[in-house]
């Protein structure tokens, strides 16, 4: 190995903070293959992306692990919003000396659930009257499996796999937003125990945009340090992902390498899997009926953390996502779209919770501001059906006054946006991939 040692670069400096010498005691690594690149970037993005996302949720003034953070019913200003529900959050975080004492209201005749997700976004459970139904409401003590914890009798004690658990909870507002506002309030949390809380990890920031490159594998070794414990064989593509980790740390010549495939290759290659593959594609609208519960598939798991992280399980909620119409042309650019359901198919039909469709620009996956304050419909919406029982929901950055006003969605005059239809509870139509919407038709006025 050749070095020139009066002269360190940033990957030297940085192989020397990590506690190697760039010198003498880094052995030389075996050559790494543009696939082993690709997949382990891809794998390891996934956990990046949950990474970012607790640095952002920790960052807010008043927000700490193990406090639930109430969100404002109908607040827009997040990734992907959820303006159907009334929505709670929180980090948890715990040893086996303590435990998480989650205390649910009683819900009835609304959809509810507690989400509880791993550090790489993978479902542990959603507790709710549908998986629980011999404990729909109540006490809950989230803990590790080894916990000394003392748990209050009466007291329902759900395993955790990792020490960090992200928290996502929803009771639907329906047209009674008070009601569900009240109960959102009344999900609680205590701490048994003081527990040893590691900092959320210093990864460097990055967007959608412009997504980290050769810092995924300098942080390998900590970002790995969170248990996959859903991963089907995930020593395999770790030990890959190591192995390219130490390849890149070896010397700049190889960071500069692996740089270059990531841009060029990893990158495009995701962003296409994200868009077109992470789900079942039909109409050019990409169902997720294979999120939340991954069965080893990292790309999949990588594409719900990129789309819009916490996907859920299928089960519990099944997205459709169209970044196309029916043409095939990306949606956007100020054009003029048509979404047709006939009466027999209505998303009403296939769910037992409720169904909602939302706009959100692209790659960002936010709301676009405009003067109805308008981002969204759900079953609780003023729509006006056909007279058939069909139903047309009109995309376009102008109004025209030929629609009726209340089923007109609007769209940015300028850029690229995405529409996700969110069926809750779904049924078994749904869930095996059998309904879907028409294709996003193009009107041209």
């Amino acid at each position: 190995m050749k070095n020139n040692c009066s002269k360190i670069s940033l990957v030297g400096m940085l192989i020397i903070s990590l506690g190697f010498n760039s010198c003498n005691n880094v052995k030389e690594v075996a050559k790494v293959s543009e696939s082993e690149i690709i997949e382990s970037y891809t794998y390891l993005l996934g956990r990046a992306l949950a990474v970012r996302q607790e640095q952002t949720d920790l960052s807010e003034e008043g927000v700490g692990y193990n406090t639930i953070k109430y969100n404002e019913a109908g607040k827009a200003d997040f990734v992907n919003p959820n303006l159907d529900v009334a929505y709670m959050e929180a980090w948890f975080a715990m040893d086996e000396n303590s435990a998480i004492l989650l205390t649910i209201p009683k819900v009835e005749n609304r959809y509810y659930t507690v989400q509880l997700m791993d550090g790489w976004g993978e479902v542990i459970t959603n507790i709710n009257e549908r998986n629980y139904p011999e404990h729909p409401f109540g006490q809950y003590a989230l803990c590790l499996e080894n916990t000394t914890a003392k748990i209050p009798e009466g007291t329902l004690k759900v395993v955790m796999p990792n020490n960090k658990i992200k928290m996502l909870a929803r009771v639907e507002l329906q047209n009674t937003w008070d009601k569900a506002v009240e109960l959102q309030k009344q999900f609680k949390v205590e701490v048994i125990g003081v527990p040893k809380i590691e900092p959320v990890m210093d990864l460097p920031t990055f967007t959608n945009k412009d997504l980290p490159n050769v810092a995924v594998f300098t942080y390998c070794d900590e970002l790995l340090k969170t248990q996959d414990s859903k991963m089907v064989k995930n020593d395999s593509i770790q030990n890959i992902s190591r192995k390219v980790a130490a390849y890149v740390l070896q010397s700049e010549a190889n960071s500069e390498e692996v740089k270059k495939v990531i841009k060029e290759k990893a990158i495009p290659q995701f962003i296409s899997y994200a868009i077109n593959k992470a789900g079942k594609l039909e109409n050019n609208w990409l169902a997720t009926i294979y999120a939340g519960e991954y069965n080893g598939n990292y790309w999949t798991r990588t594409a719900a953390n990129f789309v819009g992280i916490w996907a859920n399980s299928p089960k519990e909620v099944v997205y459709f996502i169209a970044s196309k119409d029916n043409e095939n042309t990306t949606l956007g650019s100020g054009q003029t779209y048509v979404l047709k359901f006939d009466k027999d198919n209505l998303p009403i039909k296939s769910v037992s919770g409720f169904w909602s469709i939302i706009l959100v620009d692209f790659p960002n996956y936010r709301v676009v501001g405009n003067e109805l304050e308008r981002y969204n419909f759900n079953n609780y919406s003023p729509l006006t059906f056909e007279k058939d029982g069909g139903l047309k929901i009109y995309i376009s950055p102008a109004y025209n006054p030929e629609w009726p006003k209340s089923n007109w969605l609007p769209s940015p005059k300028a850029g690229d946006f995405n529409l996700t239809i969110r069926m809750y509870v779904p049924k078994e139509n749904v869930v095996n991939g059998d309904w879907f919407p028409l294709g996003v038709e193009k009107t041209g006025k």
